[in-house]
C-alpha cells in the first residue's frame, strides 16, 4: 500500500508551497522585486506577478526599475512574463501594466531575439485587438 507514502509527498509539497509563499510575501515587503518576480514565476501565478508588476511602476522613477528588472530576467522568464501579460491586457484594469511590460520588452529585445521566445506568434495575435 502506497497510501501512506502518497500522502507524506502531498504534505511536502504542501508544505514547499507554504513556504515559497512566505518568502514572496516577505520578498515583496522588503521591496526584493526582482526575486519576488521569479519567485512568482516559477509558481506559476500570473496574478502575483502582476501585482509584483504593480508595486514596482508604483515606485519612483518606477518605468525605469521595471525596466531593469525585466531586463535582468532570464528568457525563459520573460516568456512566461509575456504569456502572462497577453491575458492581463485583455483587462482594461491591468491594460496599463501589461502595456508597460511590452514596451520594455520591445525596447530591450533585439528582434531576433523576441522572434526565438516559445508562443511569440499567437502572443502577438492576441496582443493586437486590445492594442
Amino acid at each position: 500500500d502506497v497510501t501512506e507514502i502518497e500522502e507524506k509527498e502531498a504534505q511536502a509539497k504542501q508544505e514547499e508551497q507554504i513556504l515559497k509563499e512566505q518568502e514572496l510575501s516577505n520578498l515583496l515587503h522588503e521591496k526584493r522585486y526582482l526575486k519576488a518576480l521569479g519567485l512568482a514565476i516559477s509558481l506559476d501565478r500570473p496574478h502575483t506577478v502582476l501585482m509584483v508588476v504593480k508595486a514596482i511602476l508604483k515606485e519612483t522613477d518606477g518605468r525605469k526599475h521595471l525596466e531593469e528588472t525585466i531586463g535582468r530576467l532570464r528568457k525563459d522568464q520573460k516568456e512566461a512574463v509575456l504569456a502572462f501579460l497577453v491575458t492581463w491586457n485583455t483587462n482594461s484594469r491591468n491594460c496599463h501594466e501589461a502595456q508597460a511590460v511590452i514596451e520594455t520588452l520591445l525596447k530591450h529585445e533585439a528582434p531576433e531575439s523576441l522572434l526565438q521566445y516559445s508562443g511569440i506568434k499567437s502572443a502577438v495575435e492576441s496582443l493586437l485587438p486590445y492594442t
